[in-house]
Parts: C-alpha cells; sequence; structure tokens
C-alpha cells in the first residue's frame, strides 16, 4: 500500500506540475509565438499597400482581387517624368501690342518607364503568393476595393484583413479568445489584423509599431 500511494502521489505532483507549467509558461508560448507570426502578416500586408497604391497611382483606384493584382505586379509600369520651369514669349501679345511679353510654365518630360514589379519587389519573386496568409494552410487575406462618395466626389478605398482565428488557429482555443478581446497600446485590437479601410479613406493598418511601421 505504501509504494501504491507513492506512485499515486508521484502522478498527482506530475499532474499538478503540468498544469502549472502550463498556466505559467502556455501564455509566454503563445505571446511569442503570436508576435511572430503578425510581424510575418504584418509584412505581407505592407507589401500589399504598397501593389494597392501604385495600382491607384496608376489605374485610378484600387484593385478587389488579388488575381488581378498579381496581373498588375506583372504588366504595370510607372512612367518617370521630370518637373522644369520654361519661359516662353507670347506671340499674340507682341503682334497685338508690339512690345515682348514671356510667359512662365512648367513642362513635363517623359524620361521613360519603369516596372512596378522592380520597383516594389526587386528580384524576389514573393508577390506571386501575395494573398496567402503567412504560417497558415495558404488561406487568404479577404480583400475589399471600392469608392467612398463625398459631395459628390469619389473616393477610392480598400481593405485587407486577416482574422485572428486563422493566424492563430493552431494555438489554445482560450487564449485565442483572449487575445481577440485584446485592447491595448501594444497589441492589436480586435479579432482581425487589417489595412486599410471600406468606411475611411486611409491606407494604415490597425497594428501598433511594434508589429511594424504603420
Amino acid at each position: 500500500m505504501k509504494i501504491v500511494i507513492q506512485i499515486v502521489l508521484w502522478v498527482v505532483i506530475g499532474v499538478l506540475g503540468y498544469f502549472t507549467y502550463h498556466a505559467v509558461y502556455g501564455p509566454v508560448e503563445f505571446n511569442k509565438i503570436r508576435d511572430e507570426r503578425y510581424i510575418d502578416v504584418v509584412e505581407k500586408m505592407k507589401d500589399i499597400r504598397d501593389v494597392q497604391l501604385a495600382h491607384k497611382e496608376i489605374v485610378g483606384d484600387f484593385e478587389d482581387n488579388f488575381p488581378d493584382l498579381i496581373k498588375f505586379i506583372d504588366t504595370a509600369q510607372y512612367v518617370i517624368t521630370q518637373r522644369r520651369d520654361t519661359t516662353f514669349l507670347d506671340e499674340e501679345y507682341r503682334k497685338t501690342y508690339g512690345v515682348d511679353q514671356y510667359i512662365e510654365d512648367i513642362v513635363i518630360d517623359t524620361l521613360g518607364f519603369a516596372s512596378v514589379k522592380d520597383s516594389i519587389f526587386g528580384s524576389s519573386d514573393r508577390y506571386k503568393n501575395l494573398m496567402y496568409i503567412p504560417n497558415t494552410d495558404n488561406k487568404e487575406f479577404e480583400i475589399e476595393a471600392g469608392f467612398l462618395t463625398d459631395e459628390d466626389t469619389k473616393i477610392p478605398v480598400f481593405e485587407v484583413k486577416a482574422s485572428k482565428d486563422i493566424i492563430l488557429a493552431d494555438q489554445p482555443r482560450d487564449l485565442v479568445i483572449q487575445e481577440k478581446q485584446t485592447k491595448s497600446v501594444d497589441g492589436v485590437d480586435g479579432a482581425y489584423i487589417q489595412v486599410g479601410s471600406m468606411k475611411q479613406p486611409k491606407t494604415n493598418g490597425n497594428w501598433p509599431k511594434n508589429f511594424g511601421d504603420n
């Protein structure tokens, strides 16, 4: 009986130690994994934002799907221009009044073209997987684009987001639920990491600087 009791006690100690370890170190490990994954997601979102801003500059609006956005990267080019001041003689004024008058103007010269792909991604081909949330089984970002109307003016907007449920799918459910309720200056508030907005004309993300430049 003494041996049996000792075995039972050791089992109880082991079980208590296991739960104590996970109660103390579980959240620590969760936070480490969360931060690493959030940084990866933010870096991918910054790439998406750069491409969307290029699309707006060249096309005039934002794209609402990744296949067309990737096609845009492969084919689109920036126009490289140079602005210079110039003056010229107003011939009509001279004919009418017999006096020389010079007009100041700005001339925009086209110097050439630059590939969007090379400008944003250089020699990297990471843009081909732009739609996939990092560290997931090829789960895709949610993407929207459209316009807001302000006094008959259409303002292009876009929004890209990733659910914390997807980013942290393999983590303890209770800790994920707590994370989705985050309200902190050092954390990502709410259930999503997001860049842009369909409700406001903004292109920043909802993450703090400890996860990347905003």
